[in-house]
């Protein structure tokens, strides 16, 4: 029998928290709610849990700086929720590390599909998987770790992700629609600012002062670069 996946559901809304656990129970997630942003922070970061489900507009502290102190110390995968409308509130959740960001009102099953969704890019990869190596960046999929200059770098379930897929087209254009597509599931809409907050992080992680490893190719998409910027890029659909 498989082992339910532990999801921490932090929500001042104690019936919402009651519904969303009888219904996720059934679909084999194992799910406990806390009520407040301190204790949200605690819980989250020791280690028993697979995913955060975290509201913005709690007590003691709000969402967003719960998911500051999370990702001070840890890459577990966060998806927000808020009753906000604002496009800057869903940026902000983005900037600070969030994986997955849905407003409220929400459908129960659209929520568990983006869970799927977090959990499969956060989950183990296959050991036969290859070191993917450019440059001074070395990534190991089989582990999801990687490396600059020897120096473990702390990525985001989806940071990592992205980070991959350019890796595999080393010193090639990858559009931003076949980055979306392998992400989302879906092409890129010119309103769409997730991703390029997620490139946003990758390079500040990733900073280089002699030369950046992304590069953005201006209405086309992005490269990961571990050549000199003289060699021109290739472009991969």
């Amino acid at each position: 029998m498989n082992t339910a996946t532990s999801v921490l559901l932090a929500d001042d809304d104690t019936e919402l928290c009651a519904l969303m656990a009888d219904f996720f129970m059934p679909h084999g997630f194992r799910m406990k709610a806390v009520h407040n942003g301190r204790t949200a922070v605690s819980n989250a970061l020791e280690g028993k849990f697979d995913l955060v489900i975290l509201d913005v507009m709690m007590p003691e502290l709000d969402g967003f700086q719960v998911l500051q102190q999370i990702r001070r110390h840890s890459a577990i995968p966060v998806i927000m929720l808020t009753a906000r409308t604002s496009r800057s509130d869903r940026i902000e959740g983005l900037n600070g590390g969030a994986d997955d960001y849905l407003p409220k009102p929400f459908a129960p099953d659209e929520l568990l599909a983006r869970i799927r969704a977090v959990l499969r890019r956060a989950g183990p990869r296959s050991p036969a998987d290859e070191a993917l190596e450019c440059g001074a960046l070395l990534l190991k999929p089989a582990t999801r770790e990687v490396f600059l200059r020897n120096a473990p770098i702390v990525l985001t379930a989806i940071e990592f992700d992205i980070l991959e897929c350019l890796a595999r087209s080393t010193g090639k254009v990858v559009s931003r629609d076949s980055l979306s597509t392998a992400l989302y599931q879906r092409e890129a809409s010119p309103f769409e600012r997730s991703l390029d907050v997620h490139i946003s992080h990758l390079r500040r992680k990733l900073n280089n002062d002699e030369e950046p490893f992304i590069h953005t190719v201006r209405g086309t998409g992005y490269l990961l670069a571990s050549q000199r910027r003289n060699q021109l890029p290739e472009t991969t659909q």
